[in-house]
């Protein structure tokens, strides 16, 4: 019995990988250039995300500014999780609301040519939502990550985002396998076409 459930949840983690595959190609690879080209363009990456979202958000920026292989000695990247300043965030959610924790700090930090990349399995996060609308506004790239149907950033924000990349299933630990392995992507699509490893 326990053995059939392992092999139960492997193959749908499997299977959601193999559709991301067959649907999500021409995303990803924009996303890659995207992120390439404001990193060449000396620009930055801030991310953001709840939850699960929030540990994807550190450690792809933890790849991004150490190194994602550890054979590959490169300068720093220029990375920041927006999820991780506890003073910003219970100030923010304290004074203005749980819902710009993200948007407020994007105000202050973020710069046009800048990129967000916006994670939420639901899509329908309010302050990812907030997050997006800000970085449109200050002229950031704008790559956001969700599961199958892409909540109100596909309803809402479609015209605003720049890429969106809709894991195929409506299943938050599936999703969240795919977005570490979209982080881990972009992390070996920017060593490769920056520094040609």
């Amino acid at each position: 019995m326990s053995l059939d459930l392992i092999k139960s949840q492997i193959n749908e983690s499997i299977l959601t990988k193999q559709e991301l595959l067959n649907q999500c190609l021409d995303e990803i690879e924009k996303s890659g250039q995207i992120l390439v080209e404001a990193l060449n363009s000396n620009h930055k990456i801030l991310l953001c995300g709840n939850g699960g979202s929030a540990a994807d958000a550190q450690h792809i920026a933890a790849e991004l500014i150490i190194r994602y292989k550890s054979s590959n000695e490169r300068r720093s990247l220029p990375a920041i999780s927006l999820a991780t300043d506890t003073s910003v965030l219970t100030a923010c959610g304290n004074d203005y609301g749980y819902d710009y924790v993200f948007s407020r700090q994007i105000e202050g930090l973020g710069n046009e040519g800048d990129v967000l990349i916006a994670i939420s399995t639901s899509g329908n996060s309010p302050n990812i939502v907030n997050a997006i609308r800000t970085a449109y506004e200050k002229k950031l790239k704008i790559i956001a990550l969700t599961g199958a149907n892409g909540g109100k950033i596909q309803k809402e924000l479609s015209n605003i985002v720049d890429v969106i990349i809709k894991v195929p299933s409506n299943i938050t630990a599936r999703i969240q396998e795919c977005h570490i392995l979209l982080g881990h992507i972009f992390c070996e699509y920017i060593e490769k076409y920056m520094f040609k490893f």
